[in-house]
């Protein structure tokens, strides 16, 4: 008799017609607060019995993988499906009530969610006098397990803290760091926990000798830091002006206002259309996909949203947009600036030829690899294969969720994470996420990778213009000291290239050394506050009070 075929790891597939789905299921409406009286513990443990029922149930179709390295992932993969089981429900109607009878209000269950749910019940049993009920399915993770599981994970894959504050920094390298060991010594003792490698820019040699020079750093500090290269991906930009070219002491560019018509042509097309009487202006596109993929009334954006317009026609070798926003007076593209189409759906190989190079690279020297503009679980597998292939079961992957597609499939993405048993985190690339996604919803889709990454106990890496004016001109804006600060929910914070990068270091290293007394992810950290020195000194008795003048 042969032996019964086993289902790959994952989720079950989705549930047959007729089937009640998951994101359709409901708790029974309860009345959990009564007007007078106040919340009812019974009622309440009531409607989370039944979510806990869900949560179960969303975890109990998961087939674990083969043991690895990773001992604890799938105990990650089955929390994570237990937290979109969870959020499937709108709970703001039950956070008060809890809160008033003294009990979580489940806001910060992401890494723990059913022995949060668990304890919450067991809670408002014990209020209702009635006896605990009996359980037979154990939570995948405690809370204190589920914390040491996020710090060793995020060790692992981003190296030691620093003491005094457990969220790493990660620093871009300039092209001047292949070439002055000095800056890179610099940064190093202000305070760079990782080194950013950004293929996208310089070459081999470049790459090759920041590595060097970091080597040498560390010689002389006996201090360390992680390698971070980050592969070009599909590279969408500008290309050459092809037609009627402005020029400024930056070189060439068109200046485009709303209202104005932009043609892009596929790179290499300089001459005009056939009977263009209008004259529109000409630019080249350096993705061929991108010709096949975007269709009339998408969206375009330039330059990290500087420019945004929508297809008006496309054919084979052309894409005209008509501009919507611009500056007032105007605004100027040049060659080498990014194109963002966050409506095509572009099918392209994340390990292609534009990635080859920086590829070979990463498994040579790096410690981490980031994957740029992915979006597929099956481009996830893919790296995993290829790692392995090499010898480099323990080199790290970072998802860059950097496209409104990344973030819409993050749960699949995670899972595929976790499922190759190697270091991986999370980077929210927020550049490219406020021009995907519309700048008004950042905040939101940030605070969601962050909740989702928890929930998978993989750490994050909070990026994108964090103290990018400090780094430009050594003066910080308000608002980016405060940005910064925000990045302590995070393992690790990036920071861009700039000529004060040492001193942006330096500041974001006390930032960070202040704010981990006050904050740890989500929940607040209640140390003793100087401001509790203050004594109240109440004012005399009105019997002590001089009287006052009677006037008349």
């Amino acid at each position: 008799m042969s032996a019964p075929q086993r289902r790959p790891p994952g989720p079950r597939p989705p549930a047959t017609r007729g089937s009640a789905s998951p994101a359709r299921r409901r708790s029974p409406a309860l009345r959990v607060e009564d007007p007078v009286a106040g919340p009812d513990p019974a009622a309440l443990a009531q409607r989370l019995t039944a979510i806990r029922h869900e949560l179960l149930e969303a975890s109990a179709g998961w087939q674990p993988w083969a043991e690895g390295r990773d001992p604890y992932r799938d105990a990650s993969a089955r929390n994570l499906l237990q937290y979109l089981a969870l959020r499937r429900h709108d709970l703001r109607a039950l956070q008060d009530p809890l809160l008033t009878l003294g009990v979580s209000s489940l806001g910060r269950s992401e890494g723990h969610v059913q022995a949060t749910v668990d304890a919450v019940i067991d809670a408002l049993t014990a209020l209702s006098g009635s006896p605990a009920p009996p359980r037979v399915d154990d939570a995948p993770i405690t809370l204190s397990r589920s914390r040491g599981l996020l710090a060793s994970r995020t060790q692992e894959l981003l190296g030691p803290g620093a003491p005094g504050r457990t969220t790493r920094i990660m620093v871009t390298m300039p092209t001047e760091a292949a070439q002055d060991g000095g800056l890179v010594l610099e940064m190093l003792l202000a305070g760079m926990n990782c080194m950013r490698i950004n293929c996208a820019h310089d070459g081999p040699d470049e790459w090759q000798a920041m590595c060097e020079n970091l080597r040498w750093a560390h010689a002389q500090t006996n201090r360390r830091a992680r390698i971070h290269v980050d592969l070009p991906g599909p590279k969408l930009r500008t290309g050459p002006v092809a037609s009627q070219p402005a020029r400024d002491g930056k070189g060439e560019h068109l200046r485009l206002s709303v209202g104005d018509r932009l043609t892009l042509v596929r790179e290499g097309a300089r001459a005009r259309k056939q009977g263009d009487a209008q004259r529109t202006p000409r630019m080249c596109c350096s993705l061929p996909e991108a010709f096949a993929a975007t269709r009339p009334g998408h969206h375009v954006w330039f330059d990290d949203g500087k420019i945004g317009g929508v297809v008006e026609a496309v054919d084979a070798d052309s894409i005209e947009v008509a501009i919507t926003a611009a500056k007032a007076k105007g605004a100027k593209l040049r060659p080498g600036k990014g194109i963002n189409l966050p409506d095509a759906v572009l099918e392209i190989d994340l390990l292609g030829a534009h990635s080859a190079e920086a590829l070979a690279f990463a498994v040579a020297r790096a410690d981490i690899v980031g994957l740029s503009f992915v979006s597929h679980a099956s481009e996830v597998k893919h790296v995993h294969t290829y790692l392995d292939g090499h010898g480099r079961p323990e080199l790290g992957i970072v998802l860059k969720i950097e496209t409104r597609r990344a973030f819409e499939r993050l749960p699949g993405l995670l899972l595929a994470a976790l499922a190759g048993g190697r270091p991986a985190g999370v980077m929210i690339a927020r550049g490219d996420l406020a021009v995907e996604c519309g700048y008004e919803r950042l905040a939101e889709v940030q605070e969601e990778i962050l909740w989702l990454s928890e929930a998978a106990h993989m750490p994050v890496i909070w990026a994108t213009e964090v103290l990018d004016r400090l780094a430009s001109t050594g003066r910080p804006s308000r608002a980016e000291i405060t940005d910064a600060a925000m990045g302590v929910r995070a393992e690790c914070v990036m920071l861009n290239k700039g000529p004060q990068i040492a001193d942006a270091i330096r500041v974001l290293d006390d930032i960070l050394r202040r704010m981990h007394q006050h904050q740890a992810k989500k929940r607040s950290l209640l140390r003793r506050l100087r401001a509790s020195d203050y004594s109240h000194t109440p004012p005399p008795a009105a019997s002590a009070r001089t009287p006052r003048a009677r006037v008349g």
